[in-house]
């Protein structure tokens, strides 16, 4: 009895194989990468109880746009087609008699019945299509989990510094090689075989490759706050150091490599401002511009302070100001072969040098110090302010001025009692001749009328 079913069954299947069959695949979804073709059978059609995995002579196997049909016999890959159109199967291991030469088909028919009785009635044959989705795979989001370095380069100003760096974004890649990716990921699926089984390892190869291929770009003078600008030579720089492992292992390549957004943290933004600004001080003209704008920002800052360390401020907070950008232990002319000639004068620590008071006779004694002939409000060695002045007369007979008191300190004339005496309503300041007040106080610049009158 088994004999007679192994007879049956190899006569019964080997003529249902004599169809011709169409296998076709309908549009790959965009999460699926490979996928098992399937034999078209409509409701008028008398084949079906064809067996599976058999492909009949003369079948044809449909090819979409966006698709690479695979044809494997036996475990072993025989055809691959990736135009569009109709493909017709030519082979021997399933004869039929609607294809090819009537009576030797007939005799490769009658060949593969005793073949298959042999394997008790079962095909003992395996033939399978695998269609690959060769569309450009999209939507894959990728994140650094911790940051990455990154190279700044700037050869204008000599910087060459590592800093770290997180970005995000959106990658995309396609099968550039089927057969690689048969053999090597997917292998003789059962229906079809989807991308979220390669996902993680793929998105942890592209994360490992993004530090050469930041490296790539960043020696070519891009800079990180740059690089979504510059995706394209990314995706190239990442396509080169995944080759080995995609293109070459896989059969999958980069297509693009998109950056939502790339951040430093905010100690390396702030070093690479710093090193940027300084880089600047090495050109002589930049350096005395941002020179003269500290000297003008430290004489206003000190003129507006109404302590009586104003005016020594100012000179002191010019002295300061000189230093900037001044090269450790050395002038200028240490730091530039011919550094410019400023049209005012410096003084010896740097700054500007004060311009020189006007040489007045007389003066104040300072009771801090002792130090004479200071003219001003403070005294020109400690700082000390002026005393307040009762007023000064000259006399008349000698002429001898600065007298105080009610008589000449040189030829004992009294003191004029109808002479009129003038002092600052506003700051106090005393004329020494009182015959010849000025029109404006040489302190405050208010004028001299008789409100000034004592």
């Amino acid at each position: 009895m088994g004999l007679i079913k192994a007879a049956l069954g190899a006569a019964g299947g080997m003529l249902a194989d004599q169809w011709k069959e169409m296998i076709y695949c309908e549009s790959i979804p965009a999460d699926v990468l490979t996928v098992k073709g399937q034999k078209r059978v409509g409701g008028r059609s008398s084949n079906t109880k064809a067996s599976d995995n058999i492909i009949t002579n003369g079948s044809a196997v449909v090819v979409n746009d966006g698709q690479c049909m695979v044809i494997v016999e036996q475990g072993k890959m025989v055809e691959v087609c990736a135009e569009p159109g109709e493909f017709i199967y030519d082979n021997q291991v399933a004869p039929s008699v609607f294809s090819g030469d009537l009576g030797q088909s007939l005799a490769d028919t009658f060949a593969q019945i005793g073949k298959r009785f042999t394997f008790g009635g079962d095909t003992g044959t395996d033939q399978r299509v695998y269609y690959f989705n060769t569309k450009e795979v999209m939507g894959n989001k990728y994140g650094t989990a911790t940051p990455v370095p990154f190279r700044v380069v700037d050869a204008n100003i000599g910087l060459d510094v590592d800093i770290s760096v997180r970005c995000n974004g959106e990658y995309s890649y396609r099968i550039c090689n089927p057969i690689l990716f048969y053999t090597n990921v997917c292998g003789n699926v059962e229906s079809e075989y989807r991308r979220a089984e390669i996902d993680s390892q793929l998105k942890s190869e592209l994360l490992t490759a993004l530090q050469p291929a930041f490296a790539k770009i960043s020696a070519a003078g891009v800079r990180y706050s740059a690089v979504p600008a510059h995706t394209q030579e990314l995706a190239d720089a990442l396509n080169e150091a995944l080759s080995s492992k995609w293109r070459e292992l896989r059969g999958i390549e980069v297509v693009s490599f998109g950056v939502n957004s790339i951040a430093t943290s905010p100690e390396d933004e702030q070093m690479i401002k710093d090193l940027q600004k300084a880089a600047t001080m090495r050109d002589p003209s930049m350096r005395d511009a941002v020179l003269a704008a500290a000297q003008g920002d430290a004489m206003r800052t000190a003129a507006g302070n109404e302590g009586g360390m104003g005016a020594m401020g100012a000179f002191i907070g010019m002295g300061m100001a000189g230093q900037m950008g001044r090269p450790a232990g050395g002038s200028y002319s240490n730091a530039a072969p011919n550094p410019p000639q400023s049209q005012y004068a410096t003084a010896a620590g740097g700054g500007f040098a004060p311009a020189p008071a006007p040489q007045q006779p007389g003066g104040w004694t300072c009771s801090s110090c002792g130090a004479s002939g200071n003219m001003g409000k403070f005294c020109n060695e400690c700082g000390s302010p002026r005393p307040a002045d009762s007023g000064t007369w000259t006399c008349a007979s000698c002429g001898t001025a600065g007298n105080t008191g009610k008589f000449c300190r040189e030829c004992g004339t009294p003191a004029p009692t109808s002479q009129p005496r003038y002092k600052c309503d506003k700051c106090g300041w005393v004329p020494e001749d009182q015959s010849r007040p000025p029109k404006f106080c040489p302190e405050c610049g208010d004028v001299f009328d008789e409100g000034d009158l004592s």
